[in-house]
């Protein structure tokens, strides 16, 4: 209650704030209220372009804290458009990272850009402020366009579970999407798109909401698929429902706290169990194992992602068995038991590919080491995704 309190009274009345008096107010902050903004870890307020010294007593509980500190704070300013924009190109070229945003297409502005400042979203946006939109991705290999039909169709579903329009047919989306990697002149990396219930206001319904929208990205990442062993662990983040847990929605909260909970356990990812205790999957990738009778097994996709990278495992998997290196494939419900017994656990998806784990929790999966067969299944996809056939590879016209 004592923060309450302080929050309550006038800055000019609070007696935990020092002010002293300003010989030159500047006008363009006489618009601006003299009370506290939120600004920080704790409170600070502006006044006539400068910090000043405050108290903040916060509450937690029946105790409280205090704390000094001063921060300087300048003029906010009213920008034009073009001034808007420099800021935007500024903040872009400021950013480090593995990945170059090379083209981007919005059918807000019907066309695509190739100025990373320019690859934005309007704030109204469903998908922005409700999580109302559906994405997917598709890598770019070789020139080429890998599982881009079966993406689409899946993007496709989950529009129609999340009851999205759309702003084109199958084939106009099939196209744009094309158009879009062929611009960016990218030959490795990803395409990612989506598609929202699009802007319009602030309201929970989308009734508001003039037309869907779809946007897509291409962005290059250059850094190799990695086939060293990690360690997962069992989340405890509560699983999605079935209901969202089987559409790719922008929805991924919980796929992130998993994540986070996982890399903060010193692990690379967390394995969700469903609402029966079976293996469900990781945070955005389907997992697999291969049992001491050498079967690859893999949870089935009633109540999880159906993953087109582990769908296409399964098919190439269907190849080890008549080489004899595989003795069946099976896509069942697998206990945490029968996991942990395993000889090879593999976390599968588009950005890993095929990933061996090497240790689940406290347990060991197998002998510690990356597993063979898991190998020649990260293998078969890097091969199909070279020189697999037309109906996964998708040529791009640069």
């Amino acid at each position: 209650m004592a923060s309450l309190q302080f929050f309550s009274i006038p800055v000019s009345r609070n007696p935990h704030i020092t002010r002293k008096p300003v010989e030159h107010p500047s006008p363009s902050l006489r618009l601006i209220p003299r009370n506290l903004a939120f600004l920080g870890p704790g409170l600070r307020y502006i006044h006539h372009g400068s910090a000043k010294d405050i108290k903040s007593i916060r509450s937690s509980n029946r105790t409280e804290a205090v704390t000094d500190y001063s921060i300087q704070v300048s003029d906010v300013p009213l920008l034009t458009s073009s001034e808007a924009m420099e800021r935007l190109k500024i903040n872009r070229e400021n950013r480090k990272g593995t990945q170059e945003f090379l083209a981007m297409y919005s059918s807000i502005f019907g066309g695509i850009t190739t100025d990373p400042a320019a690859m934005v979203i309007p704030i109204d946006d469903h998908m922005v402020h409700r999580g109302h939109g559906v994405f997917d991705t598709a890598a770019i290999r070789d020139g080429y366009l890998y599982e881009l039909d079966q993406h689409i169709d899946r993007i496709l579903r989950s529009a129609s579970m999340a009851k999205i329009g759309l702003a084109f047919d199958r084939e106009s989306i099939r196209r744009i999407l094309i158009q879009t990697v062929s611009a960016s002149k990218c030959k490795t990396g990803s395409l990612r798109y989506w598609l929202s219930a699009g802007p319009g206001d602030f309201q929970l319904s989308p009734s508001g909401c003039d037309q869907p929208a779809l946007y897509a990205v291409v962005v290059q990442d250059k850094s190799p698929f990695s086939s060293k062993g990690v360690k997962v662990v069992t989340s405890s983040i509560p699983i999605k429902p079935p209901q969202f847990a089987v559409m790719k929605s922008v929805n991924y909260l919980p796929n992130v706290l998993s994540k986070m909970e996982a890399e903060e356990k010193g692990a690379f990812a967390a394995i969700w169990l469903d609402g029966d205790g079976f293996i469900a999957e990781g945070p955005n990738m389907n997992v697999a194992f291969v049992t001491k009778d050498k079967e690859l097994l893999m949870p089935p996709f009633d109540k999880i992602l159906s993953g087109c990278t582990a769908k296409r495992v399964l098919a190439l998997a269907e190849g080890l068995v008549k080489e004899g290196k595989l003795q069946g494939v099976r896509v069942e419900n697998v206990t945490v038991e029968e996991g942990k017994k395993a000889v090879e656990m593999m976390l599968i998806g588009s950005g890993i590919l095929v990933r061996p784990i090497v240790q689940w929790d406290e347990q060991i999966i197998g002998d510690g080491k990356e597993g063979s067969l898991t190998q020649i299944l990260l293998n078969l996809i890097i091969k199909d995704m070279e020189s697999g056939p037309l109906t996964v590879r998708t040529p791009i016209p640069y």
